[in-house]
């Protein structure tokens, strides 16, 4: 049994997280914590992590905003109906993303709304709140959109990186029932190099997915990989670290950005 923690800001109540974790729990039994955060992190109003040594920190008030009890009822009959194990955390410190943070350090996944994380401080995603939170999350992360379909296939994005290679290690870890499903490796063509270690990457990747089959894009189509992918329903990719320039320039740097602003695949993001 794994611990998979869903996390909720405010009053944001996520069905889409929710319908993504009951499905995982079809696959293998799981506990879920719901992660109940304060609408607003002070940390990142107030610049805190940019001030200088000895600068004493103001003691805010805490947030004007509704009692969470509504929403972690509906969290609980929620799991109830779907015979999900569950537990509820409410984290209402101040410092909101600092806490979910440690939460990821003792769980084995965290399931986001790549919709609605922290939209009520800024509604184009990927915001702040959820860059900051896939760049420090210490497990891996599930980005799911409100509406998509289950998945029935997944893609694995190598760059040849690290990171990459650890993403795809890791799901095959954490769900090697869902590895089952038809798979696809999808890389591309840089004008200035072959693709780094395909036959590596081939032979781990075979091992783990035995629906395998390998896709290299060229051209146009690796422009628009956010399109290509957000055009195939049922998929949920898996993809090494977000924003912290380890991505190659196999892919165009924005590219995951593009996929959570299209609002239509799960995203699996998992790095070192």
């Amino acid at each position: 049994m794994k611990k998979v923690i869903v996390a909720f800001d405010g009053q944001h109540f996520s069905e889409g997280a929710l319908r993504m974790a009951a499905w995982l729990n079809e696959q293998q039994d799981l506990m879920v914590t719901g992660i109940f955060l304060s609408p607003v992190d002070y940390r990142e109003m107030i610049g805190y992590s940019g001030m200088a040594v000895g600068v004493p920190v103001v003691a805010l008030p805490p947030p004007d905003v509704e009692d969470p009890a509504p929403i972690i009822a509906r969290f609980e009959e929620f799991c109830t109906k779907q015979g999900l194990e569950h537990r509820v955390h409410r984290d209402t410190d101040l410092f909101a993303l600092q806490e979910l943070t440690l939460e990821t350090r003792y769980a084995d996944l965290l399931i986001l709304s790549s919709e609605l994380f922290y939209e009520n401080i800024e509604k184009d995603q990927p915001n702040e709140y959820l860059r900051r939170t896939l760049h420090n999350a210490e497990c891996p992360v599930l980005l799911v959109p409100e509406r998509y379909n289950l998945p029935d296939n997944l893609v694995l994005s190598y760059d040849g990186k690290a990171s990459s290679v650890y993403a795809i290690k890791q799901f095959s870890y954490l769900f090697p029932e869902l590895c089952a499903l038809d798979t696809l490796l999808v890389t591309a063509e840089d004008e200035n190099r072959d693709v780094p270690n395909l036959d590596l990457i081939s032979e781990l990747a075979g091992r783990h997915y035995p629906s395998l089959t390998i896709q290299t894009l060229v051209g146009e189509t690796k422009i628009s990989f956010g399109q290509w992918i957000s055009e195939r329903p049922g998929s949920l990719l898996i993809t090494g670290a977000y924003g912290r320039g380890e991505l190659s320039n196999l892919f165009r740097h924005s590219f995951i950005s593009d996929i959570i602003k299209a609002h239509r695949v799960p995203i699996f993001v998992s790095h070192h």
